[in-house]
């Protein structure tokens, strides 16, 4: 089937696209975030094509899924005069945690009767208030880097970006607690301001295509985020068979069992658990193995796009209940 989707997250998108069907990704000039396109720095299938506005008002879709409300919008606008949730079926995906007060943590899709709102993780389906909408669950997947892991680089590794600018959600002020333990190597977008004021820290500014590579080459990975959905780094982490050290917070203690890492939310013993790894590559090298079976056997790709291949076919043959 055709399936219209937008490039926001590109991660997540990289997964997405590895389906059997055609991936259609509008295009606008810039490529700004109405239209991105294809990625410029994953490599992904053929079946993820461009199209642009113009192009898909004769484009035949299938189901389209949004992310944020402007996709709608947009949907509206460039399908010509098909309406999402009415002439299409419609699929709102929400990435994120809410923000702010229980009680008003109510998702911009709630109480529709058009489309099913599906959440990437059970700590955000338990938190969006989505009323009376459909609501599924379907897990992360990760396109498997390989066992990656050698520990060979004494210190830890960190993926965040722009972390000066999310600051206490990413944990970006706790890492001066983990810096006077171990040395912390930060890999993303921005990382070069907080590496300049932390002791102990430094930006390792690598290509996309050889983070995976270098990353592993740390001998722990630290997770202090602590307000996100589940950072697919983490996720990838595992998958290169890093032992983990992350706080216990959102879906984290689903993802990383028992063996693979220390998940908790005493700070002094995280980075202790961040010490013990950096000096006992043994301890580190078992723990990672486990990490890596956890992440193969929950977020495998295969499982990822089983379960939306069930849900596309649902709605699709109008069967969603």
């Amino acid at each position: 089937m055709n399936v219209l989707i937008w490039h926001v997250h590109g991660s997540w998108t990289t997964a997405f696209v590895q389906g059997r069907h055609t991936y259609v990704l509008p295009v606008v000039d810039g490529r700004g975030p109405d239209g991105r396109g294809r990625a410029r720095t994953w490599d992904w299938p053929s079946g993820a094509v461009e199209r642009t506005p113009e192009q898909l008002a004769t484009t035949d879709i299938d189901v389209v899924v949004v992310q944020r409300p402007e996709d709608e919008m947009l949907a509206r606008a460039w399908l010509g005069g098909r309406v999402p949730g009415r002439d299409i079926p419609m699929v709102w995906l929400e990435h994120n945690a809410p923000q702010g007060r229980i009680d008003e943590m109510r998702h911009p899709a709630a109480d529709r009767t058009d489309c099913v709102v599906v959440h990437v993780t059970h700590t955000n389906a338990l938190l969006w208030d989505c009323g009376a909408t459909p609501v599924r669950v379907i897990e992360h997947g990760i396109v498997d880097p390989g066992e990656r892991w050698s520990g060979e680089v004494e210190r830890a590794g960190v993926v965040v970006n722009e972390p000066v600018r999310r600051n206490r959600v990413v944990g970006a002020d706790l890492l001066p607690r983990f810096a006077a333990e171990v040395g912390i190597d930060l890999f993303g977008m921005g990382t070069a301001a907080l590496a300049e004021r932390l002791p102990g820290a430094r930006a390792a500014d690598v290509p996309q295509a050889q983070m995976h590579t270098e990353l592993a080459r740390r001998r722990v990975y630290l997770h202090p985020f602590r307000w996100t959905s589940l950072g697919l780094s983490l996720l990838e982490a595992m998958h290169l068979g890093m032992p983990i050290v992350a706080l216990a917070t959102t879906e984290v203690p689903m993802a990383v069992p028992p063996g693979a890492g220390v998940v908790t939310n005493d700070l002094a013993e995280a980075a202790a658990a961040v010490r013990t790894f950096v000096d006992d590559p043994e301890a580190a090298a078992l723990a990672g193995k486990q990490a890596r079976r956890a992440a193969l056997g929950r977020y495998g790709l295969g499982r990822f796009l089983d379960d939306w291949d069930r849900l596309l076919g649902e709605l699709t043959d109008r069967r969603l209940t």
